[in-house]
């Protein structure tokens, strides 16, 4: 059953270093407070899973948090680069990181299936791309009932829940967090800060202003709430 915790309470218990972590979020209902949380427990080590991770793990992977990333997209929504994420590709700033790279048809299926307890999800996808040669994770098995071959990619399954509607007996905790989700947005309850994400993109190209930010808006004791970040 589920209870409801501080963030803090919650980040501390379901989260260990070395997890893997989803803090998914299409554009919408991206858990930034959450993140932020993680950053400030100094968790490290985390295989950060996310279909199109964005500024969040951006500013994860630049806090050092991040031994892997599993997507299939990465960017800053309408701006350009990750920068952070660049860096610790490019240059292994703060630390190396490895990188998984897949479709998003793929991401879903493994999502299904480490939530089926499969441990694999197998489809038609991948003849013709080059992520085949880029991710050694993706296999291809022969369908024992036509002959065809299929692509198959593990199984995504995460220590830890976030926005969903499961039943009450499959969710480890429920945190109030008003405003959780921003710069990103709430439908109908508050706008996406698309400002914030413009001026990400000059805050984040230099490891000193990202660090000064950072410990400005997210590490100082009793940060800011969500929904006052500086833009």
């Amino acid at each position: 059953m589920a209870e409801f915790l501080s963030l803090s309470a919650a980040i501390s218990r379901l989260v260990a270093p070395g997890a893997s972590v989803a803090l998914e979020g299409f554009t919408h209902l991206i858990p930034f407070a959450a993140g932020h949380e993680i950053i400030r427990q100094e968790l490290t080590g985390l295989t950060l899973i996310r279909m199109t991770p964005d500024l969040l793990y951006d500013q994860m992977i630049g806090c050092g948090c991040a031994r892997k990333l599993v997507f299939s997209w990465g960017g800053n929504p309408g701006v350009g680069s990750l920068h952070r994420f660049r860096d610790a590709v490019e240059h292994g700033w703060p630390h190396p990181l490895d990188i998984e790279e897949h479709s998003h048809a793929a991401m879903a299926l493994a999502y299904a299936a480490g939530a089926s307890g499969m441990p694999c999800a197998i489809f038609r996808e991948y003849f013709g791309s080059d992520l085949v040669q880029a991710n050694p994770r993706i296999q291809f098995v022969t369908c024992p009932f036509t002959g065809e071959r299929l692509a198959a990619v593990d199984d995504l399954e995460t220590e830890g829940t976030n926005a969903v509607v499961l039943p009450s007996w499959t969710i480890d905790a429920v945190v109030l967090a008003p405003g959780g989700a921003r710069p990103s947005y709430a439908h109908g309850y508050y706008q996406r800060d698309n400002t914030f994400y413009t001026r990400w993109d000059e805050f984040s190209r230099d490891r000193k202003s990202f660090r000064q930010w950072i410990d400005r808006e997210v590490r100082r004791v009793g940060g800011p709430a969500a929904g006052e970040m500086a833009s």
